[in-house]
């Protein structure tokens, strides 16, 4: 992330001071005369050579980026909820809106892009819509989908959804076991036929990914998971990253102690988690300070700083307009500070860690 784009501005100041090197006359005698030898050595080398390294770059920044790096999460969101805030975000700035079948808000989501796409001068091809197949098979009464029930499950959120594909289709959790290759193996199909354009999974382990490449199959274009300071998962992000595997994290508000505070919102962060997000000398509200921004945009920022997109959610306008203004930059020494408040495992799902799953 960082590293990339420090590198790619390295390349362009290189650019520039070679160009303006290159322009200067030689002042070495050429057999008598004072012709520019270096200009020669110049435009027909180094600056072929320092160009194709800019491009190798830029590629390289950009190529496993599936999705707009600030999405709007709909969790837990009602279907007329899903479309207040699609429509408002989209007309804001956003570009990307994540959903899933088991939300039961895409077609909240729908009506709000059939506005979008009414009112304003946005097409289709602007909008960059995540959803997901719930895969079946975390409790015993819930039935893992086969390859008939993938393909009905995705042409009902697309029929939600009321549009003719998705840009990103995961499979929601690693839940399915046995049958987590049928199921690729049908979403491989129906990218094929033109309803996908990248498929991915959401809360897949190393061990889950592996299967797949030990069939030979395309590795997934995203994976989204639980990322946030107390739960960093650094050799699932090198591995990810190792195999152009975009990033997309979750629950990236999970230190803050208005995170699922309310009845009814369950998961596995526990009472010392609680008590710890409510310390005034946390070191989240101290850089707030520092930084005169809100906890959120520190959490946010921090991700986007390491490269994973992000997806938070509010059904506040004002909020979910701070969650995208995320201007500032957290220094080095700070990001340090951060990636030293690793806990561990994930919190979001109650009913266990889903990366745990064999």
């Amino acid at each position: 992330g960082n590293k990339k784009i420090r590198k790619s501005n390295l390349v362009i100041y290189n650019l520039f001071s070679i160009a303006k090197f290159c322009s200067q006359p030689n002042v070495i005698l050429n057999n008598g005369t004072k012709e520019n030898t270096t200009f020669k050595f110049c435009s027909s080398h180094t600056i072929i050579f320092w160009s194709v390294i800019f491009v190798i770059l830029i590629m390289e920044n950009n190529s496993n980026n599936i999705v707009p790096r600030i999405g709007l999460g709909t969790y837990n969101m009602s279907s007329e909820e899903a479309e207040e805030m699609t429509y408002a975000a989209i007309d804001y700035g956003y570009r990307h809106i994540d959903t899933a079948a088991v939300y039961r808000n895409e077609d909240g989501v729908g009506r709000a892009l059939n506005r979008i796409f009414t009112d304003t001068d946005l097409n289709r091809s602007d909008i960059t819509i995540t959803t997901k197949l719930w895969p079946g098979g975390l409790l015993k009464v819930d039935r893992v989908k086969n390859n008939e029930g993938t393909i009905k499950s995705l042409e009902k959120s697309l029929r939600n959804l009321d549009l003719e594909y998705v840009d990103l289709y995961l499979i929601h959790s690693p839940h399915a076991k046995g049958k987590r290759l049928e199921q690729w193996e049908t979403l491989l199909s129906q990218q094929e036929m033109g309803k996908i354009k990248n498929i991915g999974v959401s809360n897949w382990g190393i061990n889950h990914i592996e299967e797949l490449n030990d069939k030979g199959y395309p590795l997934p274009a995203a994976n989204q998971i639980e990322l946030h300071p107390w739960s960093q998962k650094p050799e699932l992000v090198s591995y990810l990253q190792d195999n152009d595997i975009d990033i997309i994290a979750y629950s990236s508000l999970v230190p803050l102690s208005t995170w699922r505070h309310k009845d009814g919102e369950n998961s596995l962060k526990t009472d010392q988690m609680y008590k710890d997000s409510e310390d005034a000398n946390s070191p989240f509200k101290k850089l707030a300070v520092k930084y005169n921004v809100s906890e959120a945009q520190i959490l946010l920022k921090w991700a986007l700083q390491l490269g994973y997109a992000i997806l938070p959610k509010s059904i506040q306008i004002d909020r979910m307009k701070d969650n995208f203004d995320l201007t500032f930059t957290i220094d080095e020494v700070d990001m340090e500070l951060i990636e030293n408040l690793d806990r561990g495992g994930s919190v979001t799902w109650e009913y266990g860690d889903p990366l745990a799953i064999k």
